[in-house]
């Protein structure tokens, strides 16, 4: 190896001008020999090839993609990492965008609008082929669509009929997880929710309003219980709900969370599970199954729904002038034993 090779002096990366000196042939040559696009000769091609292993020479993938008006690069913002849902949710969006020849760029907003919309701008900045968001408001899917930066909406949407969405159909899940716990023959069943202002929030009461109505039971708003957004809120909101004179007989967390908040109010106030309060989580947790009686739960699947949007946003990248359309999946309920009738209730647990 030469001693003027830049491998050998340790001081810069090798570049394609060092590639073409090495090689005795042009660079654009040497451009057209390593991308395998356009004619070369065969002996020039094997003496470009052989110089660019000897330098350890390593193309620049941005610089080439850019070249070309692609980048093989998407935008991921959830909101939380901490919470297995979006980790398992970015998770799956990493799976099918490797397997698509893509790579992945991840930002956690930790529900921060100002965080949100700074990552939309820098992704914007750096040429993403497209970002997929659990949107904290509008804002950032009106920016990134009025970028010209193809946008998908998951978990949540505020623009439905402006941009691609993936959800869960949370009102219809949320009505079965209702039904499910009036069957057991529960009539007071409170609400744990943190908003009701995003669709996620939103839909989950209207299922959980829908069904009571539909039994004939009155909804009661004193057992809608605004619960915060952390386990610690979510616990006090619990122990308030569960302490007074009149307490539910079985709660329903709208998130893992919450449910969280809810177990451990439980504890707080010494009432047993199943037996003192039923409790329904509409996530599934690793958590739920390691303690004891293990929690009743509507398991999504985050892991496909991030498969799903990343789909849905390379269909919208090679289609870019079709229609929005929103992907509605279902989820699961799980039964175990965390739930079973009231006290005094000749229901028992259904399956």
């Amino acid at each position: 190896m030469s001693e003027s090779t830049p491998r050998s002096t340790g001081q810069r990366r090798a570049t394609l001008k060092d590639v073409a000196r090495l090689a005795g042939v042009s660079q654009s040559t040497t451009s057209r020999a390593l991308s395998g696009e356009g004619y070369v000769a065969a002996a020039a091609r094997q003496r470009v090839l052989a110089a660019a292993e000897e330098l350890g020479y390593v193309p620049h993938a941005m610089a080439r993609s850019l070249r070309k008006q692609e980048n093989r690069s998407i935008g991921v913002i959830v909101s939380d990492l901490r919470n297995t849902f979006y980790a398992d949710l970015a998770a799956g969006v990493s799976s099918r965008a490797r397997s698509r020849g893509y790579t992945m760029l991840l930002v956690d907003d930790e529900g921060l609008l100002d965080e949100e919309l700074s990552a939309a701008r820098a992704f914007v900045a750096t040429r993403t082929a497209g970002v997929i968001v659990t949107p904290l408001s509008a804002e950032v899917s009106e920016f990134l669509l009025k970028q010209d930066t193809p946008v998908v909406e998951v978990d949540r949407q505020f623009a439905p009929h402006e941009c691609d969405g993936v959800v869960i159909d949370n009102a219809n899940v949320s009505r079965r997880v209702t039904d499910y716990l009036v069957g057991l023959g529960h009539r007071r069943i409170a609400l744990l929710i943190d908003e009701t202002g995003w669709t996620t929030g939103s839909e989950r009461f209207a299922g959980y309003q829908r069904s009571l109505e539909d039994a004939g039971i009155d909804v009661d708003p004193s057992l809608v219980v605004s619960a915060g957004w952390s386990v610690d809120a979510a616990r006090q909101a619990a122990v308030n709900a569960l302490a007074r004179r009149d307490p539910p007989t079985a709660l329903f967390a709208a998130n893992n969370l919450l449910a969280e908040g809810a177990w451990r109010a439980a504890g707080d106030l010494g009432m047993r599970i199943p037996s003192d309060i039923s409790i329904v989580s509409f996530d599934d947790a690793r958590w739920m199954t390691m303690v004891s009686p293990g929690v009743t739960t509507v398991a999504q699947d985050a892991f496909a729904l991030g498969e799903t949007a990343m789909d849905r946003l390379l269909e919208r990248i090679e289609n870019p002038e079709a229609e929005p359309s929103t992907i509605v999946l279902d989820a699961q309920l799980l039964p175990r034993g965390s739930t079973a009738g009231p006290r005094g209730s000749t229901a028992g647990p259904r399956a």
